[in-house]
């Protein structure tokens, strides 16, 4: 692979994981509207937009291939209602002083894919998976013993994007082609939502006069910029190295929480974080041996 091709890659995959990093200082700035009021419009823009976008970024015969195979319209409904789920906790989680929670979320969601691989799939783990799936779960188990709640926004996220995950295997439609379908399917509930919440922020006329107005129809482009680059870096970068490039999302929220928004670290909660981060070294270690054994001298592309 030519140096410039990774080097782009690079780039891109970068700019998608900063952009997702860096999302809760946009839902920070229209947090005086509503979490639900917020998806709804992330589906009503992130529709109009995608399909803008493809009419200029060509994925040819992918209609014709998911026409041909119309159940897969169902499992992108079901996929559709859990990142819409997913959305919706984020939000709620960043406008609700939850971050740390949501970041906690994302650093678990690489094992919670090894976990639902095992149970649903039949895979088989590794002994360092079995590892750093069971210091993974001993930091939840510690935030919960230590804290007395069950850290619900990291597990929900975790979850509904892992699962969300896959059930697209189910449907092997393209990233862009994939969410714009969802998002299509699932504005018959949002075009609802509105009619049926008259009173809601973003249902009076004088509202789209302002500059709130303006940032929440940019949650379509916000949301498709950065599966853009993604799309791109995965042309040109091993599927692994995205891996570990996925933890700076994360990471970004974590420093926001804590040095932006004051959200208070305390040792109990950093306890359960060093058993996450320990938990996600050892899966970086057996995710790059595995990578050796699989492709000796050579670049995977």
């Amino acid at each position: 692979m030519a140096p410039a091709n990774l080097r782009r890659g690079y780039l891109l995959g970068l700019v998608a994981y900063v952009i997702w990093g860096l999302f809760p200082l946009y839902f920070k700035a229209i947090e005086s509207i509503p979490a639900t009021e917020i998806i709804v419009h992330r589906v009503l823009w992130s529709a109009l937009c995608g399909a803008v976008l493809l009419l200029f970024w060509k994925h040819p015969g992918w209609w014709r291939e998911l026409c041909a195979n119309p159940k897969r319209f169902a499992v992108l409904a079901l996929s559709g209602a859990l990142i819409a789920a997913n959305w919706l906790i984020y939000v709620w989680a960043v406008n609700n002083e939850r971050m740390l929670e949501a970041s906690l979320g994302y650093y678990i969601n690489p094992l919670v894919n090894v976990m639902l691989g095992m149970l649903i799939l039949g895979e088989r783990l590794r002994r360092l998976q079995w590892l750093a799936v069971a210091l993974a779960l001993i930091g939840v188990a510690q935030q919960i013993w230590q804290l007395g709640s069950l850290p619900w926004v990291s597990l929900g996220l975790a979850l509904s994007f892992g699962i969300y995950g896959l059930i697209r295997k189910q449907a092997p439609v393209a990233a862009l082609p994939g969410l714009v379908v969802e998002t299509w399917l699932l504005l018959p509930v949002a075009l609802l939502w509105v009619a049926f919440h008259p009173a809601a922020v973003s249902s009076q006329l004088e509202f789209w006069g302002t500059p709130l107005a303006w940032l929440l129809a940019a949650a379509g482009p916000i949301t498709l910029v950065p599966l853009v680059c993604f799309n791109a870096a995965a042309r040109h970068l091993p599927y692994t190295t995205l891996g570990f490039l996925q933890y700076l999302a994360p990471t970004l929220v974590l420093l926001q929480a804590i040095f932006l928004f004051g959200e208070h670290f305390d040792p109990a909660r950093m306890l359960s974080f060093a058993f996450i981060w320990a938990a996600l070294a050892v899966y970086s270690v057996d995710a790059w041996l595995s990578l050796r054994r699989s492709k000796p001298g050579r670049v995977v592309s």
